[in-house]
């Protein structure tokens, strides 16, 4: 079967509804089937989207809204929203509260559907601010398969902070990049686009983004979900739909649909280089034994701070 180039992608800014998981849901949905009927291939929803994303510091783990309204991934909210992708024939990418059948911990994770149904789940890496309160730290990157290609998945800080996912997805045939966010205007003006436009003009692949818009329970979404990729212009970061995060009423819930060519995505790096003799100017080799060092020196530096307490 031969590999897709033109693909349509809907990012979704939404005003998630804090601690209303049914009338988020009923929602989400509805943009779902909205945007399918529009054409799109890919939808995205926002981190969090299902449940609202601020954290109540000082109200004890079992009790926290998260940890409440988490559900297990099958579960009854993925099994709707996998009707409704089943029926249209579409991907979906959605935020919510996951709770582990076996373990019990709950991760912030993004719920990956297709054509068929479920695909699976993607649980965040990094996770800043408040989320250790009520999260637990996923270590697995999620690829999937798709008639374009590999896609492949991320949360928020995993994209602003940690460029390795994204290089890893990269390297490995991914033209798109998913990520799904809760950016809030305490955050910065900068630190969102910045990194997307880094990242497309880095790995030269294209990074599809929706965020949270509008007031949770005190934090102020920046909404100014987008589609950046290559463009005609080498080396340059191109904005097919949306804008930057900082654009007047970014923050409103809306549809951004738009239809890109996903051949422009060259990977050069990750390519054959014959003044090299074949070898890739990418080298994972090395980086594996810098990161081997450095992980060597984290665990004795961890074992010292625990033998001094």
């Amino acid at each position: 079967m031969r590999q897709k180039d033109i693909a349509n992608i809907a990012v979704v800014t939404f005003h998630a509804f804090w601690g209303k998981k049914v009338q988020n849901l009923n929602r989400i949905i509805g943009l779902i089937e909205s945007s399918a009927k529009r054409g799109a291939d890919f939808i995205l929803l926002p981190e969090m989207a299902l449940t609202g994303y601020d954290d109540q510091p000082e109200v004890p783990f079992h009790n926290k809204m998260q940890v409440k309204l988490a559900e297990p991934i099958p579960g009854p909210a993925t099994d709707q929203i996998s009707e409704v992708t089943r029926k249209y024939g579409v991907y979906a990418f959605v935020g919510m509260p996951e709770r582990d059948t076996i373990s019990g911990q709950i991760y912030n994770t993004m719920a990956v559907f297709g054509p068929h149904g479920l695909i699976g789940a993607y649980r965040k890496m990094h996770l800043p601010g408040l989320e250790p309160n009520w999260a637990a730290r996923g270590d697995t990157p999620l690829m999937i398969k798709t008639p374009w290609g590999p896609v492949g998945c991320a949360i928020c800080y995993d994209t602003w902070a940690f460029p390795e996912l994204m290089r890893f997805y990269a390297a490995q045939g991914c033209r798109l990049y998913v990520n799904i966010t809760a950016t809030a205007k305490i955050r910065g003006k900068y630190l969102a686009n910045t990194n997307i436009e880094a990242g497309v003009i880095r790995d030269c692949l294209f990074v599809a983004s929706a965020n949270l818009g509008g007031k949770d329970l005190y934090n102020d979404f920046w909404g100014g979900s987008s589609v950046v990729g290559p463009g005609q212009e080498t080396l340059e970061a191109h904005y097919y739909i949306g804008g930057k995060y900082t654009d007047d009423q970014a923050n409103q819930t809306r549809v951004n649909l738009t239809t890109i060519d996903l051949s422009l995505a060259s990977r050069y790096i990750y390519q054959p280089n014959p003044r090299l003799g074949g070898q890739t100017d990418f080298r994972p080799d090395i980086y594996a034994k810098m990161y081997q060092q450095l992980a060597q020196k984290t665990s004795m530096k961890v074992s010292d701070q625990y033998a001094n307490n």
